[in-house]
């Protein structure tokens, strides 16, 4: 069965060490699903990269195949069976 496949950036791992130094394979979907499949494996991930909306936070980047997510509010975004998705912390400031 094809999987999508989930990086988190290394700074996440001190946080969550079940990811560490392991391919992340999740089912395709939207990106809200696909998160939820990565903290099935990692409990509190969505806390650590969701709103109390369950909107990503300020704080955080998603990008599928290369291409930052467009709908950080309902995660409708599509996931295909051999995407990557990225998930890294965005720089903010001014």
């Amino acid at each position: 069965m094809p999987m999508a496949t989930v990086d988190i950036t290394p700074h996440l791992h001190r946080f969550f060490p079940a990811l560490r130094g392991r391919a992340v394979h999740v089912a395709a979907g939207p990106v809200r699903d696909v998160l939820r499949a990565v903290d099935a494996l990692a409990p509190g991930f969505t806390d650590y990269v969701l709103d109390e909306r369950g909107a990503l936070r300020r704080h955080v980047a998603l990008s599928i195949d290369g291409r930052i997510v467009v709908d950080r509010d309902t995660l409708s975004d599509r996931v295909g069976d051999a995407s990557t998705v990225h998930v890294f912390q965005a720089l903010t400031g001014g």
